[in-house]
């Protein structure tokens, strides 16, 4: 028990063997496998960040070129044609904005859902239910997502198909809804839902272990001062587990942003020269689809260095997002502490 003046009664009882109080055993101060382990440890954490920083360099080397001889504007053109390797025209707009679009769309989606599973199964949630609806969110984890891909093509398009014609029937006249004449269910709309069906396991596993370690005496004290189970979770649980909330999210929102197969599966691609629309009810691809869908095309350096600098927009646009992140929680951080 510790006393006004910070010194326990712990601090002052002599060891078991009559040694000094809270004598340490050794460990940690230099034993082989302390620096072993830590060796390891730092070396695995360089190896990370030599191999970021080598694709990095590389996306970069193989990219500059193909820019410099593009002859359209690379960040504001929709054209994309590299075919003649003396003409290249290919801009990104229209990929960034897929590309966003349906990752939004899915982030909307799977944090709510994925905030509210990961609070029912550790506040709500008796026992006997909380570890198998655990262990079944975890298995769409493991599900690859070719499957996810060909289950939203044949079976859940056509059962989302009506909810999209319901939204172009009443709310058309919305930018976002209008009609785009896209038939079934492939448009930019339909694969955000698909993709937050994907993320939903990564947001609602991360969020179920933060708010599980919610310290006992952060929820007693609430109850304690007389609040119900809601003001006790709003109070105590979702301040604790908001940077790690936001930490699955945007891990979330890295695998929407990169994912390519489900994509590439449902996502109807546009023709050259299709008239520019808002609406998500279209088509279009994203990055990843696009290098999916062209990968034959790479038979010269300039062909391939086009499709590597939409990589490596790609490859920043993940990188800003983690980046802004970790800013967000160091800030949560300083401020819980």
């Amino acid at each position: 028990m510790s006393s006004v003046t910070g010194v326990s009664l712990a601090d002052k009882t002599p060891g078991p063997h009559g040694g000094a109080p809270l004598s340490g055993d050794g460990a940690g101060t230099g034993r082989l496998g302390d620096r072993l382990f830590g060796g390891a440890a730092k070396g695995a954490g360089l190896l990370v960040i030599a191999l970021v920083t080598l694709v990095g360099v590389f996306l970069l080397w193989q990219a500059i070129p193909a820019i410099a001889n593009d002859k359209v504007n690379f960040l504001t053109s929709r054209e994309w044609s590299v075919n003649d390797s003396n003409n290249l025209r290919f801009g990104i707009v229209e990929l960034l904005w897929t590309t966003v679009t349906v990752s939004a769309i899915a982030m909307l989606i799977a944090v709510p859902v994925g905030v509210a599973v990961a609070l029912f199964i550790t506040q709500y949630a008796p026992t006997w239910l909380s570890r198998p609806a655990a262990s079944l969110i975890d298995l769409l984890a493991a599900v690859p997502s070719i499957v996810f891909g060909i289950w939203g093509l044949r079976t859940f398009g056509p059962v989302f198909e009506p909810v999209q014609n319901f939204l172009r029937d009443t709310i058309g006249w919305i930018p976002l809804f209008s009609d785009a004449n896209i038939s079934g269910g492939s448009t930019i709309l339909f694969v955000g839902v698909v993709l937050a069906i994907m993320v939903l396991p990564i947001v609602t596993a991360l969020s179920r272990e933060v708010f599980a370690q919610t310290p006992i005496t952060h929820r007693e004290g609430a109850l304690a001062l007389g609040a119900t189970k809601w003001e006790m979770i709003r109070v105590a649980v979702l301040p604790f587990g908001k940077p790690g909330v936001i930490s699955a999210a945007m891990l979330g929102l890295g695998r929407a942003l990169g994912e390519t197969i489900a994509v590439t599966i449902i996502l109807s691609t546009l023709p050259d020269g299709s008239k520019w629309t808002w609406s998500l009810l279209n088509g279009g691809e994203t990055f990843a689809s696009r290098i999916a869908n062209n990968a034959a095309e790479f038979d010269t350096p300039q062909k391939a260095g086009a499709f590597i600098a939409a990589g490596l927009v790609l490859f920043i646009l993940t990188f800003v997002v983690n980046a802004i992140a970790r800013i967000v929680i160091d800030r949560r951080k300083a401020f819980t502490e």
